[in-house]
């Protein structure tokens, strides 16, 4: 598309609607957990390292694309393998000054894949300069191979009191919600250009249900 049509400010357009679709309409979230090159020793010769540490995780907001079970069978029984599609928008991920590497870790639930592959998938109206969005490519982690704490909602089988997410709270570019600082970002409004919504945030909790049918939005 011509830059004649397609100038930064609509740039900052598309990407701020991506972000309000992920954001505060479909709440999916992973958790990453980036290997710290700090705490990590690298061979010298190598430049590889045996055993890696890995900083605190990091809740990222993102559209998650969940693979079927692939079962794999051999002399020992049968296994089952989960691959995943991780669909993160370019901005975000630079307003945060998060980087995505390979080898890197992440959780879904309750399990745990390693990043095998993570391109920047699109570029904006052709302008190579804007990434629309980065498409993780996970394969489940092998047992013993990347353990930690299950962080998240993970399944209504579960017993756990947490396993079900029973509220889910908007960012709509505030710098904090209820659960705490965002990190969100709205570039329009951060321009100057659109001034911030006078309905705030809302929220999908209990707050919302009148009919006892199960939480439900909350628009007060």
């Amino acid at each position: 598309m011509a830059r004649l049509f397609i100038t930064p400010k609509e740039i900052n357009f598309l990407s701020d609607v991506a972000k309000e679709l992920v954001k505060d309409v479909i709440g999916q979230k992973i958790y990453y957990f980036p290997i710290s090159e700090i705490k990590s020793k690298v061979h010298d010769v190598y430049e590889e390292s045996r055993d890696k540490i890995f900083d605190n995780p990091l809740e990222i907001d993102s559209l998650v694309k969940y693979m079927p079970q692939e079962v794999k069978t051999d002399q020992f029984g049968s296994e089952e393998y989960s691959s995943i599609e991780v669909y993160i928008q370019s901005r975000d991920l630079l307003d945060k000054k998060i980087e995505i590497f390979e080898g890197d870790f992440f959780s879904f639930g309750e399990k745990f894949f390693e990043v095998i592959k993570a391109p920047d998938t699109t570029t904006l109206y052709g302008q190579i300069e804007y990434s629309g969005y980065t498409t993780l490519t996970g394969k489940q982690a092998r047992l013993g191979q990347f353990m930690s704490k299950i962080f998240g909602p993970t399944s209504e089988a579960n017993s756990d009191s947490d396993a079900i997410q029973d509220t889910f709270y908007q960012q709509r570019g505030f710098s904090s919600n209820k659960r705490g600082e965002t990190g969100d970002v709205r570039e329009l409004r951060k321009r100057g250009v659109l001034d911030n919504p006078i309905t705030g945030q809302k929220e999908v909790s209990s707050k919302g249900d009148s009919s006892g049918a199960g939480n439900s939005f909350y628009d007060e």
